[in-house]
């Protein structure tokens, strides 16, 4: 089985074994589909009981409407949502100061590249179909810039009226790791887990890694394929979203600029953890060949495959 980029979400696991004790054949995998996300979604499992799948079935989708809740920019009750409002949230959750953590490390490795105080210039793209005038462009950007955003466990808050953030960036990642954590805890050992970004935990069978199908545009045939164990992946592509139409103008920014990335046609990154792969993944969309192999020297066990404009490929690891 190949797995490429949808507009849904897969899960596929096989329940915990004993050593050296393979899964019937004659098991049939219990499936589910749903919506989360607000996409489709799907969970099959081989090797456990109705009743069993049916918790877990509960436990995964309320785990993701939660993180969603948190995260998400498009709820207008969401607690990212509200911060974006007021500019200050008081005794954040847990996870979304884990998760600005992440951010901000990912921010100090990509010198700025990666930024999810981006927003206003996101914004000022998509109010102009992709043609900002300058002016909206220089308001839009004395508002961004990571070091305006304080945050700890008490508090997060803006230093600067109007300022916004997406998490679109890393969260997708998070969530992703997230529904890992929680099908292992829940004794399941080899998972396929694609919420966005891709977790491949154990093997798809015995001695036989994952494989997953990598493309830059949602819904089209993999154009290559990956192999997986204990890893994540996530691809940025510029390709996936225009502002308007009659403007090649892409949906990811360069913090630095303002300016969409127009070097890059797809850059995949593979790590263990699915949220740092989506981060670096879409701050490497903004940087040379140099850049990208110096920040990638801080992830220890990270592999880069990126595709340029002219299709010459560029890969990397460290």
């Amino acid at each position: 089985m190949t797995i490429s980029r949808r507009r849904f979400i897969a899960i596929s696991a096989a329940a915990a074994f004993a050593p050296g004790r393979a899964i019937s054949a004659e098991k049939q995998p219990l499936r589910w589909t749903g919506t989360a996300l607000g996409a489709r979604a799907s969970l099959t499992v081989i090797g456990m009981e109705d009743r069993r799948f049916a918790r877990l079935i509960d436990t995964v989708t309320a785990e993701i409407n939660r993180l969603e809740n948190v995260f998400s920019l498009y709820r207008n009750d969401s607690v990212l949502a509200s911060l974006n409002t007021y500019g200050r949230l008081d005794n954040p959750p847990a996870d979304m100061v884990r998760l600005l953590s992440l951010a901000a490390s990912v921010n100090r490795s990509s010198g700025g590249a990666f930024d999810p105080t981006v927003q206003p210039l996101w914004r000022a793209y998509a109010d102009a179909d992709g043609n900002p005038e300058a002016e909206a462009l220089q308001r839009a950007r004395k508002l961004t810039g990571w070091d305006k955003v304080r945050f700890d466990s008490n508090a997060v808050s803006y230093r600067a009226p109007g300022m916004a953030m997406t998490l679109n960036g890393i969260a997708q990642g998070y969530i992703t790791d997230r529904i890992a954590d929680l099908l292992r805890a829940n004794g399941l050992r080899n998972v396929l887990v694609s919420a966005g970004e891709i977790a491949a935990l154990g093997e798809r069978r015995r001695g036989m890694p994952w494989r997953v199908g990598v493309t830059d545009i949602e819904d089209r045939a993999a154009e290559e394929t990956v192999q997986l164990r204990d890893n994540a992946i996530a691809t940025s592509s510029q390709s996936g979203m225009r502002f308007g139409t009659g403007t090649n103008a892409g949906h990811i920014l360069d913090p630095r600029t303002g300016l969409p990335v127009d070097f890059w046609r797809r850059v995949s990154v593979i790590n263990p953890s699915a949220a740092i792969a989506d981060g670096l993944s879409t701050a490497f969309c903004a940087m040379s060949k140099p850049e990208i192999s110096q920040a990638l020297s801080r992830f220890r066990g990270t592999r880069l495959i990126a595709i340029d404009q002219s299709g010459e490929r560029f890969t990397d690891r460290s």
